[in-house]
């Protein structure tokens, strides 16, 4: 479970705000990617905290509110489709990531990144954690605040593009979602440079 050990690491080198940053939907075949920085409060507990991908949907909106009233700052941010089309994922993730550090509230001093690169463009002293998301609390923080923000945006998607149910995969590439892109063609939230092997295109 995630714990403040490594944010208390950064605290004792003097850091006096420290964010943890984690990002979702990187791996999907349609619509943005979302990143969050959240500064927790030092020594924080909030139980049943962890990353985002263990727990249920009901677990994580649960805990979307109870993250959002005791952190110090939260900053949701998007990299849009656009983005991840002109550039690549991975920078429109990094562009996303300083999005969400450079609209905290009160300004982070110190980033805990989860995964393995630091973004580029990053303006503060940062770190990265691997599997972050499963060790530090404001990592784990933020990877909440990040999935549940992008799986609604996706629900409002599936409003306006019921054929696809996005509602059910949030834009993962499952079975059920290639086959009904085969089916009825992309549609303008989709990444088409996803794409290419489906539908057959060098």
């Amino acid at each position: 479970m995630p714990d403040f050990e490594i944010e208390k690491e950064a605290y004792n080198k003097g850091f006096k705000y420290v964010c943890g940053v984690d990002e979702a939907g990187r791996g999907p075949l349609a619509g943005p990617v979302c990143a969050a920085a959240v500064i927790l409060p030092e020594g924080t507990e909030i139980e049943g905290l962890n990353d985002s991908k263990k727990l249920s949907e009901k677990k994580r909106e649960a805990l979307f509110d109870v993250i959002k009233e005791k952190a110090i700052a939260y900053s949701i941010a998007f990299g849009t489709l656009e983005e991840i089309e002109e550039f690549n994922i991975l920078e429109a993730t990094f562009i996303a990531m300083n999005r969400a550090i450079n609209g905290l509230e009160i300004k982070a001093d110190y980033a805990l990144i989860d995964g393995n690169r630091v973004p580029k463009g990053i303006e503060i002293p940062c770190e990265t954690v691997i599997k972050g998301d499963a060790k530090s609390s404001s990592i784990a923080a933020a990877s909440i605040l990040a999935k549940v923000t992008r799986d609604r945006l996706l629900m409002e998607y599936d409003e306006k593009y019921p054929e696809y149910n996005f509602k059910k995969h949030k834009g993962y590439g499952t079975k059920e979602h290639t086959d009904l892109i085969l089916k009825y063609g992309p549609c303008e939230i989709h990444r088409m440079s996803f794409l290419k092997k489906l539908l057959g295109e060098k």
